[in-house]
């Protein structure tokens, strides 16, 4: 009986309404430019609803762990810790405007942000491996990068692949000829691996240098 409880809260706690996330949000942000927490009826104000409707909805959250409000005080809504909101999730990236890697450009600042679950939203299952090694160092995948990569057996001509060959992993560029197939290096210190056959780990969808 216990654990249903807890995977019952747990599954309490992945659901919002988008009303609730707006009141969470509206309390989150009144708390950090103010210093303390809105009133249910600031809170009305804000959203354009009754007060009666804040207050289940604060009920609702106070139930599924993401608020807390002291009896007879006010504005002593917070969060806990359980309300994570959208704006605040560690894939969502500030993009903070332009930068210049030829000539000199003027600086633009502009508010918006990067999703990386959005960016690999719809793909395959997709998983991170470390590179070692610099036979892709012309296609600017170098030792200790992480490389993202599409789980898929199914590439195109040209598709930066992991491809196992003998039980190893390796990183190359996949191109079908006519007999074979050729797993090319991004490097001219390193010969091409021809093969019949290979099984195709994944796909390569992005890299990520931590400098």
């Amino acid at each position: 009986m216990p654990k249903r409880k807890k995977r019952k809260k747990r599954q309490e706690t992945r659901c919002m309404t988008p009303r609730q996330m707006e009141i969470l949000t509206h309390v989150r942000d009144t708390r950090r430019n103010f210093g303390y927490s809105p009133t249910l009826q600031e809170i009305a104000d804000e959203l354009g609803i009754s007060k009666i409707t804040v207050f289940e909805h604060v009920e609702v959250l106070i139930r599924k762990g993401m608020l807390t409000r002291r009896s007879n005080r006010a504005r002593s809504l917070e969060l806990t810790p359980l309300a994570q909101l959208p704006d605040e999730r560690p894939t969502l990236i500030p993009m903070l405007g332009r930068i210049a890697a030829g000539r000199p450009i003027e600086a633009i600042e502009t508010p918006d942000t990067i999703d990386l679950e959005e960016v690999f939203a719809g793909r395959s299952p997709v998983g991170i491996l470390t590179v070692a090694g610099d036979s892709m160092i012309d296609d600017q995948i170098r030792d200790g990068d992480w490389v993202v990569y599409e789980q898929r057996s199914n590439p195109r001509n040209g598709d930066t692949v992991v491809a196992l060959i003998d039980g190893e992993a390796t990183l190359k560029k996949f191109y079908r000829e006519k007999n074979r197939i050729r797993l090319q290096p991004a490097n001219d210190r390193y010969e091409p691996i021809y093969v019949r056959n290979v099984e195709i780990q994944g796909v390569v969808i992005g890299v990520i240098r931590r400098l």
